[in-house]
């Protein structure tokens, strides 16, 4: 009987200061557990630093070390879509570059995994480091994405995770522009399982998600799995068109049957600013959507490959 094979597909951008560690933690988590079967998959997102040199020297002295280097950024989940399309393993299991995902946790991983469970995903238990800031946009993440959505996200949940070849193979068919894993994986049903872990502290370099892309990342999450945000949007509207309704017939009353009618421009002008936020804010939801079907139309590819081994 063949030895199973596991995949590692890491995502790296700018992480220059990670490459060579991070290989290192592997390694030694697979010799822990007498696996000796596995590949590593760098996939190199448009890196500026020396990130892709010192993979290829990796690659070099070990063949087990594969990589994949993008013509430009694409993105973090394109590049795991990249890292997936690619892997051989008979599981896969995708993780950071940052060594903010302990690779301690493998044998765990793949203990679940050989037990029969076929998606094994982590969740993150914030530490109280943690900035008060990013637990409380953490929390309100999640709950506008279980809200807002139809698929239920554990909190914490994180693309660190192992996936069974199958699970791989349908993930394959997905093709959308705009990739959201933590939301399409939950749907796909097979048997899963969740483990709790503590995230370490970045060995080097710093975070790429700025506030900015944490929030087009909580957007996309949100549209990508529901069209709840445009029912919410046609609510709001009613309700608005419902107050504006009851405020003309007190209008008519006033003007007829009583002589209290002030002529004025400041209700006049709060209502006008007031309704025209509210429609620009709806006109916004449903151009996202627009603009996801614009883009996927196209029908363009994920990622482009520049180079690999």
């Amino acid at each position: 009987m063949n030895e199973l094979k596991i995949s590692i597909v890491i995502p790296t951008f700018n992480e220059e200061g990670n490459v060579e560690i991070l290989y290192q933690k592997i390694t030694e988590a697979f010799e822990q557990i007498m696996h000796s079967n596995f590949e590593v998959i760098y996939v190199n997102d448009g890196s500026s630093d020396r990130s892709l040199e010192k993979i290829k020297s990796l690659s070099q002295t070990d063949s087990r070390v594969r990589f994949i280097s993008f013509s430009r950024n694409f993105g973090h989940q394109n590049a795991l879509k990249a890292g997936l399309d690619n892997a051989q393993g008979d599981a896969v299991i995708s993780m950071d570059a940052d060594l903010q995902h302990p690779p301690a946790l493998i044998p765990e991983m793949i203990r679940l995994w050989k037990e029969g469970n076929e998606v094994v995903y982590s969740i993150r238990k914030d530490g109280k480091e943690l900035s008060f800031f990013k637990k409380m946009t953490s929390k309100l993440f999640y709950k506008i994405v279980n809200y807002l959505s139809d698929t239920k996200l554990e909190e914490g949940t994180a693309d660190f995770r192992l996936l069974d070849r199958k699970v791989v193979n349908a993930l394959r068919n997905y093709n959308e522009s705009n990739l959201f894993f933590r939301g399409i994986i939950p749907t796909l049903g097979f048997k899963q399982i969740g483990i709790p872990y503590q995230p370490q502290e970045r060995f080097s370099g710093t975070t790429k998600y700025s506030f900015s892309k944490m929030l087009k990342f909580a957007l996309t999450g949100i549209t990508s799995s529901s069209a709840k945000p445009l029912y919410f949007s046609i609510y709001l509207g009613l309700f608005f068109a419902f107050l504006a309704f009851l405020y003309g017939i007190y209008a008519i009353y006033i003007s007829i049957f009583t002589n209290d009618a002030v002529l004025g421009w400041t209700s006049l002008i709060a209502s006008i600013l007031f309704i025209g936020g509210l429609q620009l804010i709806m006109m916004g939801i449903v151009g996202v959507y627009l603009g996801k079907l614009f883009t996927q139309s196209k029908n363009r590819p994920n990622y482009i490959i520049d180079e690999k081994n």
